[in-house]
């Protein structure tokens, strides 16, 4: 237990710095539900952390009656790396680097949290729940499901963010979902995962 609290803290860490050091700077959008707290933090000025837990509680009610486990484990998941993305919020005039740099740092950075938690069998938010759903019922590589959704609320977010930051972010998600297959490679495959619950 001690073991997977801080992997998911560590993970809730690096996302946190990713999106707020990399991300916001240069109005880069992530996937999923942080590219959604993202895109109402840049239109609205709303905190991308609280956003993230309000627009996640119908798909963990969800979890909560599909797969109870799921739910107790990405509860924890949800609150932390929330609290980080708000808690590093100040970060984010922090660093001055290239778009370009700043994508693939930044995606580093949240893939390999996002990577991290889903292999302490956490999520960070509503679509990776979704993705965790939908991978376990039906064989689905987790990576390759977030980094679809993340495709698609980037497109929304095309209009807020410019073409120019659509593009950086398209780069800075297929790192994320580079990252994060990576680490979920072998747990997809069955395989010993050292450090997962």
């Amino acid at each position: 237990m001690v073991r997977g609290f801080l992997i998911l803290v560590a993970g809730s860490i690096l996302i946190g710095i990713g999106i707020n050091l990399f991300f916001v700077p240069h109005q880069f959008l992530d996937g999923g539900m942080i590219g959604i707290g993202l895109i109402f933090h840049y239109w609205f000025g709303f905190k991308s952390g609280l956003t993230i837990i309000l627009l996640s509680i119908p798909l963990y009610l969800i979890a909560y009656f599909k797969d109870r486990s799921l739910f107790y484990n990405s509860i924890h998941g949800l609150w932390l790396s929330s609290f980080m993305i708000d808690f590093f919020d100040e970060w984010h005039d922090l660093y001055n680097i290239s778009p370009l740099l700043s994508a693939f740092t930044g995606g580093a950075f949240v893939g390999v949290g996002i990577g991290l938690m889903l292999r302490a069998d956490s999520a960070t938010g509503g679509t990776d729940l979704l993705a965790q759903l939908i991978g376990k019922s039906l064989g689905f590589n987790v990576g390759k499901l977030i980094f679809a959704i993340d495709s698609m609320v980037v497109l929304i977010g095309w209009s807020i963010i410019g073409s120019e930051s659509f593009l950086y972010s398209l780069f800075a998600i297929s790192t994320v979902g580079f990252f994060t297959t990576l680490l979920t490679h072998d747990k997809d495959r069955g395989g010993d995962i050292p450090f997962a619950k």
